[in-house]
């Protein structure tokens, strides 16, 4: 399983150039609000996924004066092997992502080969935000599991950006939109299948851990919304057709497909209180990384971002019993409170590293600066 032994950040948000060395086990980041704790966990997210986990614009992305930022991990893969990836990002150029200097053919090649997880104060959008937090959540999980579906994901996307050109001229060619609708219509089926299957296996693992956080107290759901659950392709584009050409954007599809979640079966975002929302998320990310480590066979490595924010003790307690008692792999865990942080720690392990955070720069417990 890869494990990220060291980290090198250069101009990426506050942090201006930093090293440093992981434990292969636990490694906890404290310090106050802004110092920078969930920018060195977002950072090894990058390294990852090749994109932020948490700040959707790139330009934000860059140290103030800054135009580009460079990252570099070098993780041990297992066997005895060990593999450097760097992803430099600048403004106006393409991003460049590389393993051992050689560069990807293609960036979706990279999705996958280090699997990850983040549980973040952000993941509050995907209950209080539109269904596309929520599809973008499904789409990040399941294409680090299923090459094929972020294939077919990202030639819908290609398809339908096409579709939507043609429907904005006065009077689309009608032949073209057929076209386009045949070769969309095999692609939206497999990943409607795909993501009914994800919703359906998802549920009861989340219920778990939910149950487990909550005391069970109440009861969660997901149910997946999609047009293609009733209609096929074809239906929707031919049913659509007037409507999307006087939108002049293609208005009916698994684009607009959603998650919804529901607390003893009302919606969540409106009945739940912030604790209840917040023991959700963090049972999804939970789920999310028990799917994941039976699809490899390996632990992915788990980033937990102020996992404590807003939640109360007795869930703080339900949640820090869970934990102790799984087989997790390589973990980063942020807090702002150190004696909390380090009565979880020393409960579940004796090989762990500390750094504190303040302005951007990490610096040992011990005292020590890496840089």
């Amino acid at each position: 399983m890869p494990v990220l032994n060291k980290i090198v950040i250069q101009d990426f948000r506050n942090i201006e150039l930093q090293e440093l060395a992981f434990s292969p086990n636990i490694n906890c980041i404290w310090g106050g609000n802004g110092e920078g704790k969930t920018n060195l966990l977002d950072a090894i997210h990058y390294l990852s996924m090749t994109k932020s986990g948490i700040q959707a614009s790139e330009k934000f992305n860059f140290r103030h004066g800054t135009q580009a930022f460079a990252l570099s991990g070098t993780y041990d893969m297992g066997s005895g092997v060990q593999s450097r990836f760097s992803i430099k990002v600048a403004e106006g150029a393409e991003k460049k992502i590389r393993r051992d200097d050689k560069p990807y053919t293609k960036v979706s090649d990279h999705i996958g080969v280090l699997p990850i997880v983040l549980v973040s104060p952000a993941d509050t959008d995907l209950v209080s935000e539109s269904g596309e937090e929520r599809r973008r959540f499904a789409n990040a999980f399941i294409s680090q599991m299923d090459r094929q579906y972020l294939s077919d994901l990202q030639q819908y996307n290609r398809y339908l950006a096409q579709r939507n050109r043609l429907l904005k001229d006065t009077d689309p060619d009608a032949s073209l939109l057929e076209t386009f609708d045949a070769r969309i219509a095999p692609i939206a089926s497999r990943i409607h299948d795909v993501r009914a299957r994800f919703a359906a296996e998802l549920l009861p693992v989340v219920c778990r851990y939910y149950e487990a956080i909550s005391g069970g107290r109440e009861s969660v759901g997901i149910a997946y919304s999609s047009d293609l659950s009733r209609h096929s392709w074809e239906e929707l584009a031919a049913s659509h057709m007037e409507r999307d050409k006087a939108l002049r954007y293609t208005t009916a599809g698994i684009h607009r497909d959603d998650f919804l979640f529901t607390l003893d079966g009302f919606p969540l975002r409106r009945c739940g209180s912030q604790g209840q929302q917040k023991s959700f998320l963090v049972a999804l990310k939970f789920a999310q990384y028990e799917i994941m480590k039976l699809s490899y066979g390996f632990p992915p490595i788990l980033l937990l971002d102020d996992l404590f924010d807003k939640l109360d003790m007795n869930r703080v307690g339900n949640l820090l019993q869970m934990v102790a008692g799984h087989d997790f792999g390589q973990i980063f865990l942020s807090d702002t409170d150190k004696s909390r942080t380090e009565a979880l720690v020393d409960k579940i392990t004796s090989d762990r590293a500390y750094f504190q955070a303040s302005g951007g720069t990490f610096c040992r417990i011990d005292g020590q600066v890496q840089d």
